[in-house]
């Protein structure tokens, strides 16, 4: 009897090891999950930041040339308004 008691005490210590050795690996594998979800999260934001910074190069390309336009309006309104300023002078007006 006591041999089979001994030998029940070890399945039972080896059944207890093999659930130890389940969670772990269960945990493991969650935690490999957990690292994958993140890397591909980290690949989607770099690849969001790499567009965004194209849009902003973008957009302050098109503020220069808009600030360059809005420069050359304003020039060539003065322009005009001295010319007929100009014209009102000569003629009086």
């Amino acid at each position: 009897m006591a041999g089979a008691a001994s030998l029940d005490a070890a399945f039972e210590r080896l059944d207890q090891a093999l659930s130890r050795l389940e969670l772990a690996v269960e945990r493991r594998l969650a935690g490999e999950r957990t690292i994958s979800g993140l890397e591909d999260e980290l690949f989607r934001l770099g690849e969001d930041r790499s567009r965004l910074a194209g849009d902003l190069d973008d957009a302050l390309a098109r503020a220069g040339r808009l600030e360059d336009a809005n420069r050359e309006v304003s020039r060539r309104l003065v322009a005009a308004m001295e010319s007929i300023r100009s014209v009102l002078d000569t003629h009086g007006g």
